[in-house]
């Protein structure tokens, strides 16, 4: 239904009227959005436009080679419009995603190098990259500042690059934002005086080296390339000198240079952020020797896990390990990691969990460290030998930078575990780019503060911002759910209903499946799918306040409440409901007790109402099912 090459190009050549232009505008396909481009001071800038308003005001792209910039002095030249239209499964906020734009691809000439912008707009934002022609054997140097300047008066929401990916989110005015902070994309805006949200990140990310961005002090966020970014403090505390020096200097790259694609998100409210399929549209479909039923295929397998980490467990051994499987075969769970103690084991003892496991329909994933498959005949040779053993999936952490040398290794993991069927979990990771599209066998990555941060205070406020920021990027392994003190000032019922929002193809639990299985909301908890075919943000959502979701996943909706750190009380329309009675089952805070909840049953149709008075860091969450 959703073939791959189910695409509508058409290529629009306008050469005459272009030639030598002063200024271009691609529009999107409904006409809301516009990009511009035109010459300022002698050098290339760009606008961005919604219903005729600007959402990044002038800015300027600035691209140098081998420290010569190629964005100055240039010309417009010719452009080549064209349009794509298409729809393919997708695991995210919805079962399909749609891929409509306009697209155009100008020449830009500087004396006697000619290269393309190319630029795509859609309905829901805009993206644009340079791509610079070079002979295979040649080798430069690409460094890139360009500008996202923001309207006054717009509200930001980022964290540093101190933890790499994993920080904790600040509310800021870009009227008072000095120079020189830093940001980790995504970075979520809101315009002033309006329910308008931009997100700035980039797609397609590879042999390239990683994004972040830095603020101007005059609304203005600038790209940085790894070469200009301070080391993260999780890469220092890994690695020897030696290698933060090598990978602080800049790449150089083989042949044409095509950047990744600087990706502005434009929402009408905070559902059309989450649903928004931007990056993975700028990403390749799979290849289909690799994936033949592209993300559908019988190997890359969705689902819940187990995990023992973070809640006890006993120890790492044998019998552990298939108790853990039992139990994640009782809670239909699919899949089992195992953090670093399976070092310990022999192979039989491996293979013996892999066979057990197997029969209770759970797979076993296994964690590695990154520096240990930087050398390719190491590499390939531990993923022949865990497929060899039955191993489904891999756990690959600390990886910690943005360099080239580190983007290139997670191309060839994701290449050579594909070539054996095996999934992969990227843990330490930078952010997602979308292409989880190109390779599906990414199930999740973690370039996020999740669970594992045992110091964070304000775990509800953090909660309720994570929805509408990082995860506007794409998935994140948040691993969710925690009935101990690490949940902080959030409820049981608060940290059940994460699950339904805080998704991913691999959902990881961090409670312990004994404690899942003992708590009261068993099978609720048993009952959440790690993928949806339909999202909707609910009124009620606010960045840093709540997160109201519905969600359906085949004729059962969820309704997933978090509350941040402010009391607060909700009305909540059910008119996302299809036709019909539904009965519900409930999980309510139980008033007074945060490690508690009440259960409870209900019958609804889409005219009724829900109405919550949640505490600091409350929550709720129902399932509804159509009456037989």
């Amino acid at each position: 239904m959703f073939g791959i090459q189910r695409i509508m190009v058409l290529i629009l050549l306008a050469s005459s009227r272009l030639l030598a232009a002063e200024q271009l505008t691609v529009a999107g396909p409904d006409n809301k959005i516009s990009f511009h481009v035109f010459m300022k001071n002698d050098s290339l800038f760009y606008r961005i436009s919604y219903e005729s308003r600007d959402v990044v005001e002038a800015s300027p792209i600035r691209m140098s080679l081998d420290a010569k910039a190629i964005t100055d002095k240039v010309k417009i030249g010719k452009a080549e419009n064209y349009q794509l239209n298409e729809a393919y499964p997708w695991y995210g906020a919805h079962a399909v995603a749609r891929n409509r734009c306009n697209g155009s691809k100008i020449s830009i000439s500087r004396g006697a190098l000619h290269y393309t912008l190319d630029v795509r707009v859609f309905a829901d934002g805009a993206a644009f990259r340079l791509i610079v022609p070079g002979k295979p054997e040649a080798k430069r140097i690409a460094d890139e500042s360009t500008v996202f300047r923001l309207p006054a008066g717009t509200t930001a929401w980022y964290h540093d690059l101190y933890m790499h990916y994993e920080g904790e989110y600040a509310r800021k005015n870009m009227d008072t934002v000095k120079a020189g902070q830093w940001a980790a994309p995504s970075v979520t805006f809101r315009l002033p005086e309006s329910e308008v949200y931009l997100s700035v990140t980039e797609a397609d990310l590879k042999n390239y080296g990683g994004m972040a961005l830095q603020t101007d002090g005059h609304r203005g966020m600038v790209l940085r390339l790894p070469q200009s970014q301070p080391t993260s403090y999780p890469f220092k505390l890994r690695y020897s000198a030696e290698d933060v020096f090598r990978l602080s200097q800049p790449a150089a790259i083989a042949g044409t240079i095509a950047t990744p694609w600087r990706v502005v998100m434009v929402a009408n409210g905070l559902n059309a952020l989450v649903n928004n399929d931007i990056v993975h549209n700028l990403c390749p479909p799979p290849d289909p020797k690799l994936f033949p039923q592209g993300i559908k295929t019988g190997w890359i397998r969705p689902g819940a896990a187990v995990w023992k980490y973070l809640d006890g467990g006993g120890e790492g051994t044998l019998e552990t390990m298939k108790e853990y499987s039992r139990q994640a075969s009782e809670l239909g769970f699919k899949h089992n990691i195992l953090e670093g103690f399976w070092k310990k084991w022999s192979d039989n003892e491996l293979k013996s969990l892999v066979d057990y496991s197997r029969e209770k329909g759970v797979h076993i994933w296994l964690w590695e460290h990154s520096k240990n498959l930087r050398d390719a005949k190491t590499r390939q040779a531990f993923f022949r030998h865990c497929h060899e053993l039955g191993i489904s999936g891999l756990k690959i952490d600390f990886f910690d930078h943005e360099a080239k040398e580190e983007i290139d290794l997670y191309q060839s993991i994701l290449r050579e575990t594909a070539e054996l069927k095996m999934m992969v979990d990227f843990h330490g990771a930078n952010k997602p780019t979308g292409q989880e599209r190109t390779w599906p066998n990414e199930l999740t990555r973690e370039a996020v503060k999740g669970m594992e941060a045992s110091k964070l205070k304000d775990r509800a406020g953090h909660n309720v911002t994570l929805p509408f920021t990082r995860f506007a990027a794409g998935h994140a392994e948040y691993t969710p759910v925690h009935f101990g003190e690490r949940r902080k000032n959030t409820t049981w019922a608060h940290q059940i209903a994460s699950a339904a929002i805080f998704s991913a193809p691999l959902l990881t639990y961090s409670a312990s499946p004994e404690h899942l299985l003992a708590n009261p909301a068993v099978e609720m908890i048993k009952s959440i799918p790690s993928v949806w075919d339909e999202t909707v943000v609910l009124p009620g959502s606010a960045i840093g306040e709540a997160a109201v979701y519905a969600r359906r996943r085949g004729t059962s909706w969820f309704l997933a409440v978090m509350n941040g750190a402010t009391p607060k009380s909700f009305d909540i329309a059910l008119s996302f409901l299809g036709s019909g009675t539904f009965s519900a089952l409930e999980v309510r805070d139980q008033e007074g007790n945060p490690a508690a909840v009440v259960l409870g049953k209900g019958s609804y149709d889409k005219n009724g109402t829900i109405r919550l008075t949640l505490a600091e860091g409350g929550g709720f969450i129902a399932k509804f099912d159509v009456y037989e």
